[in-house]
């Protein structure tokens, strides 16, 4: 990767890191502050909706490595997947955007119309027909699917992935930290497979995210919402699909099927947050557990010796879990990576 392509990804960076503190202000001015769910009686304190400015970022970034390719290195530029994508994760931002001013208190955008406008969201990658149509399918072999590659595979993908990186959510670096983990593993994998451009738009929002990150770490000054969740999710998808690695993605998002399996569990209706103590210590706010935050807070009370589990250590447990399988899936699938 030539050393110039570094700087989308600190454009991406330093653009975040910019005006994050602007929109925190402005947010504040507007009333555009949410409740910390996680914080004894629930202050309010924390900007709303602040991934708005990681996707600005990250748009920004993306369309700054377009421009080099084009007018400086003049190489394989691969415009149109490129846009495709942008416009992808910008669609699903939107969706997210709307969801968050509507409000996850009163219910947001119906499930099926969210589903719906993340079918939506994937129409860019459709027309272009994205994606290798050949699939490795365990104990079959490789399959053709033809043209329902674009037309089952990657709308069902683009919406799984986007509204499934939602679901685990809701306490202060998790979602920004979660992204950064998956989307590196995902560059680390791309580049290691020769896809190097898609390496380097996944790298542009790990930048974007980390970035985020240092505000919305415990304590967190502002929250993602749903238009970074719906964002990077979208974002995952596509670089699992223009990377070819879906299978090695599936696995990667383990800890999101059973965050889904556990939601499914209190049907749909149980939240992932803990119960707050006056010492900010967390409890778990159910009789049975409906998130991986809740088992992780199970497991935290049971092993330390104070017996008393915290939001940013729920938070590091789960994305130890989350290395634990992208290193699980590295060694899974070495032949084909390395």
């Amino acid at each position: 990767m030539q050393l110039i392509l570094i700087l989308p990804i600190l454009l991406g960076f330093f653009i975040t890191l910019f005006f994050l503190p602007y929109w925190i202000k402005k947010a504040k001015q507007i009333g555009l502050i949410w409740e910390d769910m996680n914080k004894y009686l629930h202050p309010k304190g924390a900007a709303g909706s602040g991934g708005l400015i990681v996707l600005f970022g990250f748009s920004i970034g993306v369309l700054l490595y377009v421009a080099i390719k084009t007018f400086i290195i003049k190489g394989d530029v691969i415009t149109t997947s490129i846009f495709a994508i942008l416009t992808t994760v910008i669609i699903a931002g939107i969706v997210g955007l709307v969801d968050d001013f509507l409000g996850w208190k009163k219910g947001g955008l119906p499930a099926w119309f969210r589903i719906c406008l993340m079918l939506i969201a994937a129409i860019p990658l459709v027309v272009i027909n994205a994606g290798e149509h050949d699939v490795a399918i365990p104990l079959i072999g490789v399959v053709s699917l033809g043209i329902w590659y674009a037309f089952i595979i990657v709308p069902i993908g683009v919406m799984g992935a986007s509204t499934g990186f939602n679901i685990l959510a809701g306490f202060n670096g998790l979602e920004a930290s979660q992204g950064i983990i998956i989307l590196s593993s995902l560059a680390l994998v791309t580049a290691l497979t020769g896809k190097t451009w898609v390496t380097l738009i996944a790298l542009i929002m790990v930048a974007s995210l980390a970035a985020f990150y240092v505000f919305n770490k415990h304590p967190a000054k502002v929250f993602p919402g749903d238009v970074m969740t719906y964002s990077v999710g979208a974002l995952i998808a596509c670089i699992a699909i223009f990377g070819n690695i879906e299978r090695f993605s599936l696995l990667i998002f383990t800890p999101y099927f059973i965050e889904g399996f556990l939601k499914i569990r209190g049907k749909l209706n149980k939240q992932s947050f803990g119960k707050p103590n006056k010492d900010h210590s967390l409890e778990v706010p159910y009789e049975k557990f409906y998130g991986l935050e809740h088992i992780a807070i199970y497991l935290l009370k049971k092993i330390k010796k104070d017996g008393k589990a915290y939001e940013k250590e729920v938070v590091y447990l789960i994305n130890l879990f989350q290395i634990i399988i992208v290193i699980t899936a590295l060694i899974l699938f070495r032949k084909a990576i390395f």
